[in-house]
């Protein structure tokens, strides 16, 4: 797992924060200096934060659990939803549907109708409804499609939320700490850093500041998901190599119990050709 180094994170422009009459007071550990009436980021912390939160991610990838990336902002999209497909993470990268993760159930509904309707046109049902019909469905299909297409392998909650923009996306952090889920956040000066459990201090509305932390998060899990593929196809090879199992408990206190009447009942063999010899050493004597 590589994470970028100081000079790259300072050619993306991870270290432009917002002005400072915007600024965030619980954002001061990570600022380091005010230049010109903008605020500075600490790179070494953003690099140090960036390593630290992208290690959580790789463990959660490689447990084979799955995290959910949020960013609607313009200049994120694009570069999220394909990195996120390049590992098969699920993404949101329109609007949150509000209850996305507090109303789960609902929001799976809404997937299977969309499975459904699907169905209807792979069976043949959508040819023989009328023409309206079959213009409302599609529609209702498209509309489905573009807000919960990129979760429709999400079968459960996810095991962690990774967002662009804690600020802008602030309904989706607050459902994700209702509900326990660990945040991990791009955090700008002007954002709460509070309710974010992995902070990763740095600009977040730069295309390329949101693509070199994406880059270096996705690959992590990248990594990790490797290492459990690897570890899936080891395990049968040791399996087969390893003794037969113990005997169940229940199994193994029977055999002691019935030890000691073994023992006793085992003949101890006789030499035969031994015993005629006694035999006439006693009719000498």
């Amino acid at each position: 797992m590589s994470t970028p180094t100081f000079e790259q994170l300072l050619e993306a422009g991870c270290h432009f924060g917002h002005l400072k009459r915007k600024w965030n007071p619980a954002m001061a550990p990570y600022i380091f200096m005010e230049r010109n009436g903008i605020h500075i980021i600490d790179l070494y912390k953003t690099a140090a934060k960036l390593e630290e939160a992208a290690a959580a991610l790789k463990n959660i990838a490689k447990s084979g659990k799955k995290v959910l990336f949020v960013a609607t902002k313009k200049q994120a999209k694009q570069v999220l939803a394909d990195k996120a497909s390049s590992i098969n993470m699920p993404y949101v990268i329109e609007r949150w549907p509000g209850g996305m993760l507090t109303n789960f159930p609902t929001i799976r509904k809404a997937v299977k109708k969309m499975a459904n309707i699907d169905k209807m046109t792979k069976d043949g049902t959508f040819d023989n409804l009328s023409k309206r019909e079959r213009l409302q469905i599609t529609r209702q299909r498209a509309k489905l499609e573009k807000n919960l297409g990129s979760i429709a392998d999400l079968n459960r909650l996810p095991s962690a939320l990774f967002v662009v923009d804690v600020m802008k996306e602030h309904i989706a952090v607050a459902e994700a700490n209702r509900l326990g889920i660990p945040v991990f956040g791009m955090v700008d000066t002007n954002s709460n850093p509070d309710n974010i459990d992995f902070v990763i201090p740095c600009n977040d509305d730069a295309s390329k500041s949101i693509e070199i932390v994406l880059d270096t998060v996705c690959s992590a899990m990248a990594e990790g998901l490797e290492e459990r593929k690897a570890e899936k196809a080891d395990a049968p090879a040791e399996g087969e190599e390893k003794d037969a199992p113990a005997a169940p408990k229940r199994e193994r206190r029977r055999i002691r119990k019935a030890a000691p009447d073994a023992a006793e009942k085992v003949e101890i063999p006789v030499d035969n050709e031994a015993a005629p010899a006694a035999d006439e050493e006693k009719a000498a004597e």
